[in-house]
């Protein structure tokens, strides 16, 4: 009998500590096609295709988690020297519906492909959530990121990862 006892009190234990983490910490995977507001660009003058832009971009993101359904405001610097590589690093801030905001910083490496006519830019990095407010304030979360252009100015950011509570 007592030893039933601590074997359901071990499973009862280790559910509601499963069913706690599951509700602490959910997959994100939104995307967001920002469209540049204001952009400042420094071309190197120097001969190469080397330039920086400074850009605010706004979007809407779409897709599953608490990510999904926001206002996103992306604050970046592209550092990108063709055909060789870029830099391209910054903000996201995410405004949910009802004001709470997430701050999300992102950091990738671009590199040139050769492609049929052109070099193709590929963008993949990593996202981390590092301050928020309302429902965001207690939380913590990382992922992968990827920035694709879909117009000559427009680009879709695609953010896959997970958020959950600070320990």
């Amino acid at each position: 009998m007592f030893r039933t006892l601590i074997v359901v009190g071990l499973l009862a234990g280790a559910t509601t500590a499963t069913m706690v983490s599951q509700v602490h910490a959910e997959e994100v995977s939104v995307q967001a096609v920002m469209v540049p507001q204001e952009s400042i660009r420094m071309d190197f003058g120097d001969g190469s295709k080397h330039f920086v832009l400074m850009v605010r971009r706004e979007g809407k993101s779409e897709g599953t988690g608490a990510l999904a359904g926001a206002s996103v405001s992306e604050f970046g610097w592209h550092d990108i020297n063709p055909p060789n590589d870029g830099d391209p690093h910054g903000y996201l801030q995410f405004t949910a519906e009802n004001g709470d905001i997430a701050n999300i910083k992102f950091t990738v490496k671009a590199v040139f492909i050769k492609g049929e006519e052109e070099p193709r830019l590929a963008d993949y990095g990593f996202w981390e959530l590092v301050s928020g407010t309302g429902e965001f304030e207690a939380m913590t979360g990382v992922g992968t990121l990827t920035i694709k252009s879909v117009s000559e100015t427009d680009r879709q950011f695609t953010l896959d990862g997970e958020l959950g509570l600070r320990p």
